[in-house]
């Protein structure tokens, strides 16, 4: 099926990604500079769930890690996993509406500047939603592949701490009730492990 080779093409990437610096160029582990090229951080999602219930709310979770920039081919580029779950906020006639989502994909964040880092991202992976169906009761849950293009920008807060504006559109592969388009934004931070520059 499709979601289950979306899935494992999603795992492929994930998996891979740690072996392209190197492919590229050998360097220390932890980067140049020290620490560990890893961001972690999570924000309030505002979503239009693209059924029934119009905008929801819930959170998001974020794990990046920073290919290296001692390697300048793949300066900016980062390879992101990310997690959601959209479940406060359900209408009258889909008061248990859930949406959760898992994916992973490259983000590309524009390098040149210290403290501000615009970006565009893709991502792959696996929708989980729940609903009712007046007209087929019986079916109220289902599990779909996506790919979800998007953008939005890191600020430096202070020292490792980033605060994160991002915009996600997710397309969905078809439900017997339609194709959800589900979309919005997320509001969050991130703390760099590797300390106060991410590229």
């Amino acid at each position: 099926m499709r979601v289950h080779l979306i899935f494992r093409l999603t795992l492929a990437v994930v998996l891979a990604a740690p072996t392209l610096p190197a492919l590229a160029q050998a360097t220390p582990a932890a980067g140049a500079d020290g620490g560990i090229p890893i961001s972690v951080g999570g924000g309030f999602s505002t979503w239009n769930v693209n059924w029934g219930s119009g905008r929801m709310e819930g959170g998001t979770v974020w794990l990046d890690w920073n290919l290296p920039t001692t390697t300048p081919a793949l300066r900016g580029f980062t390879v992101e996993g990310e997690f959601r779950d959209i479940s406060i906020g359900g209408s009258t006639t889909q008061p248990n509406l859930r949406q959760d989502t898992g994916g992973a994909g490259m983000l590309y964040a524009w390098p040149h500047y210290k403290n501000i880092h615009p970006y565009a991202k893709l991502l792959f992976g696996v929708a989980s939603e729940d609903f009712f169906l007046p007209s087929n009761p019986t079916y109220e849950h289902d599990t779909r592949g996506f790919v979800a293009p998007g953008a939005g920008v890191d600020f430096k807060a202070f020292g490792p701490v980033w605060v994160r504006a991002d915009y996600e559109y997710q397309f969905w592969q078809n439900l017997i009730s339609g194709t959800p388009e589900p979309n919005g934004f997320t509001f969050g931070i991130l703390y760099n492990l590797k300390g106060g520059h991410r590229h």
